[in-house]
Formats: structure tokens, C-alpha cells, sequence
């Protein structure tokens, strides 16, 4: 049986450290991969990115719930603070 992990994910661009981006995928690599491709508008302009930090998640509905948290404000302090 193949377990199904939904990750919410912090990443850097590695041309500007103070760039970040918080995002929700199932394929972390394909989505990293995606961006550095240029293939995300938001992230085009600074490229390439790494990831910083990624969280798995059994179930989606808590990832989404973790990734609107690193989007507000007290979620990006505690992100800066901890990742």
C-alpha cells in the first residue's frame, strides 16, 4: 500500500536569500522542479529556488490549514523564528 503525503513547503530563491515562497503540493519534487522552470508566475522572476523546509500531511485538508497559517503574518514570523 502507498501512502499519499500532501506537503506544505517554505522555498529560498538562491539569487535573492530574502525571497520566499510558501506553497502546497502531493509532488515536491515535480513542483520544484516546475519553479525552477519558470513555470510559476509568482516565482519566475528569481530564479532558481530550494526548498527550505517541506511538512508532510496525511490528510490535505491540514496541509492547506499549515500552508494559509505560513502565509499570514504570525506564520511567517514562526517560519522565520523556526525553518
Amino acid at each position: 500500500m502507498r501512502v499519499m503525503f500532501h506537503y506544505a513547503y517554505i522555498l529560498v530563491s538562491e539569487s535573492d536569500p530574502d525571497r520566499h515562497y510558501v506553497g502546497l503540493t502531493d509532488n515536491l519534487e515535480q513542483r520544484l522542479a516546475s519553479h525552477n522552470a519558470g513555470k510559476v508566475p509568482h516565482t519566475s522572476k528569481h530564479l532558481p529556488w530550494r526548498i527550505e523546509t517541506a511538512i508532510a500531511f496525511r490528510d490535505r485538508a491540514k496541509a492547506a490549514t499549515f500552508e494559509r497559517y505560513l502565509k499570514s503574518g504570525s506564520g511567517r514570523e514562526f517560519a522565520r523564528r523556526h525553518f
